[in-house]
C-alpha cells in the first residue's frame, strides 16, 4: 500500500460546522477508509489512520454536545436540544461516530456491563485516590476511554498527557455535558468504584471499518 493513498485521510483536520454535517462526513469517511482497508496489504497502517481520524472527530462531537442539559430520562439525539442522560450520551456519541450498536438497550445497562460491550478488557479501581487512576491512564497513553462509576458513566479523553472527564453531569444538571479534570467535585472523584476500558483498540476500529456490530 503506497503511503500517498492514506494522505488525504491523515490530513483531515477541520470538522464540518453543523452536527448533521459532521455525522454525514463520518459515514462518508468510514466508507472511504473501509474501501482502502479492504484492498490494502498494510492494514495496520489503515487502522492507525482510522483511529487518529476517530479521535479527531469524536473530539469534534464533544464540542457540539457541551452544554446539553442532563436529565435522568434524557434521550435527545441533537446536541443543545432537550436533555441527555449519562448512558445515552455515551452510546449516542459512539453511534454517531459510526459504530454499530443498540443505542437504547446499552444506554440502559449498568455502567460496567455497558463498557464491557465496547471494551472487552478493562481495569477496575476500588477505594483508591483519583491520582492512582490518573497514573494508570498516563501509563497507557493518549486515547479515548470509557469509565463506569458507582452510578454514572462517561468518557475519559487523554490528550498530550492530560486527562479530562467528558460526561453528562448530573451534579450540574443545567450545564449537563462538560469536560472537566478528573480531580474535583464530580462523580468520578466521588465514586468509590471505577471501571475503565480503553476504546478504539484494533478490533474496535476494524469493526468500524467493516460496518460490523460492536459487542460479544
Amino acid at each position: 500500500m503506497h503511503a500517498f493513498l492514506l494522505l488525504p485521510f491523515l490530513l483531515w483536520s477541520a470538522p464540518p460546522t453543523t452536527y448533521p454535517e459532521l455525522k454525514a462526513s463520518i459515514i462518508a469517511r468510514r466508507t472511504e477508509l473501509g474501501a482502502v482497508y479492504a484492498r490494502s496489504d498494510r492494514k495496520d497502517t489503515v487502522i492507525t489512520a482510522a483511529r487518529a481520524y476517530l479521535l479527531t472527530t469524536i473530539d469534534a462531537q464533544f464540542e457540539h454536545w457541551k452544554g446539553t442539559p442532563w436529565d435522568f430520562n434524557g434521550t435527545t439525539r441533537t446536541p443543545g436540544e432537550g436533555a441527555i442522560a449519562c448512558g445515552y450520551f455515551v452510546t449516542t456519541v459512539l453511534q454517531d461516530a459510526g459504530f454499530d450498536l443498540p443505542r437504547y438497550k446499552w444506554a440502559q445497562l449498568a455502567a460496567e456491563p455497558m463498557i464491557r460491550k465496547v471494551a472487552p478488557t478493562g481495569k477496575a479501581f476500588s477505594d483508591v485516590p483519583v491520582s492512582t487512576v490518573e497514573a494508570w491512564l498516563r501509563g497507557h497513553g493518549d486515547g479515548l476511554y470509557a469509565v463506569g462509576l458507582d452510578s454514572h458513566v462517561g468518557f475519559i479523553r487523554v490528550k498530550a498527557g492530560k486527562a479530562l472527564f467528558v460526561h453528562s453531569n448530573y451534579y450540574q444538571r443545567a450545564i449537563g455535558v462538560m469536560a472537566e479534570p478528573l480531580e474535583g467535585r464530580n462523580p468520578l472523584a466521588d465514586s468509590r468504584y471505577r471501571y475503565i476500558g480503553q476504546l478504539l483498540n484494533d478490533d474496535m476500529v476494524r469493526r468500524w471499518l467493516g460496518h460490523l456490530p460492536l459487542g460479544p
